[in-house]
């Protein structure tokens, strides 16, 4: 691992999260010996599955400078919340939806960006339409915020869920354009170039359907020149290359939780690592 000067303008950025707040705490404490000592950035799914979700959520929202984008299983809980989805076998969503600050909580994260752009660098959950430049992406995230932020936030939620469009289209109107980005931002892995979505294949890189590559491995990808960091796809693990970075590394499953920390000037970075336990302690 190489050890950055310490900088106060470091950010460091954390993969999937899903609850586990033990080695949240562990691997902050490995990065400020890194280095870090900065921002902190989250690349979604902060809740679900792990053991702590309530305690992750407080966690961040008492950190004073955090950028947490939201993930699949952070739409999941709202839409449970929303009183739209009943919990699935093996979610950890109770103590969240029992906690007497559970109002707050929920408005906490519907605050969240979809996608978060900044000094060069894309950072979004899942990944990217192939045709989609960092301005579209930046605009078909900010609908889906608004309307998240806005009272009609719950009957989203009834209409979220489905992989019917597979495809994004810049005709497409109301809940179905609203499905089409939140599918394309929190639940992409395989695609076509044209954008058409698998919903089905969660396996490695190496397995994509016919017809469709992993959405980074697209040719002449709209981003391809630009900085991508995402989680969401634990199959895959780390990914590191000069314009991508991966950091889904599966602690909910015990494997590790990983961090990137990239210097103020954006020219440095380096990863750390702690590991999990199963069940993500």
């Amino acid at each position: 691992m190489v050890v950055l000067m310490t900088d106060p303008g470091s950010i460091l950025v954390v993969g999937d999260l899903q609850g586990c707040l033990d080695p949240l705490e562990r691997l902050l404490d490995a990065a400020r010996a890194a280095g870090w000592a900065g921002p902190l950035w989250i690349a979604g799914d902060l809740i679900n599955r792990g053991p702590d979700s309530l305690g992750v959520v407080r966690r961040l929202m008492r950190e004073p400078d955090c950028i947490a984008i939201l993930g699949n299983h952070d739409l999941a809980f709202l839409a449970v919340a929303a009183g739209v989805r009943t919990p699935k076998r093996g979610d950890t969503l109770d103590a969240l939806l029992a906690a007497p600050d559970r109002d707050e909580l929920i408005d906490w994260l519907r605050a969240r960006p979809m996608a978060h752009f900044e000094a060069g660098h894309l950072m979004v959950h899942a990944g990217v339409d192939p045709r989609w430049s960092v301005q579209q992406t930046l605009d078909a995230a900010g609908e889906v915020e608004a309307v998240l932020r806005s009272n009609d936030w719950r009957e989203f939620m009834r209409h979220m869920w489905g992989n019917a469009p597979d495809q994004w289209r810049a005709d497409l109107q109301g809940w179905d354009r609203l499905r089409a980005i939140v599918n394309v931002l929190t639940r992409l892995r395989f695609c076509t170039p044209e954008g058409r979505l698998d919903f089905d294949t969660k396996d490695g890189a190496t397995s994509s359907p016919p017809g469709m590559l992993p959405w980074f491995d697209i040719p002449r990808r709209a981003t391809g020149g630009v900085p991508v960091i995402f989680g969401h796809w634990s199959t895959v693990g780390l990914i590191e290359r000069p314009n991508l970075i991966g950091l889904d590394t599966g602690c909910v499953w015990g494997q590790t939780l990983t961090g990137c920390i990239l210097a103020a000037d954006w020219t440095q970075r380096c990863f750390v690592q702690v590991p999990c336990a199963a069940g993500g302690r």
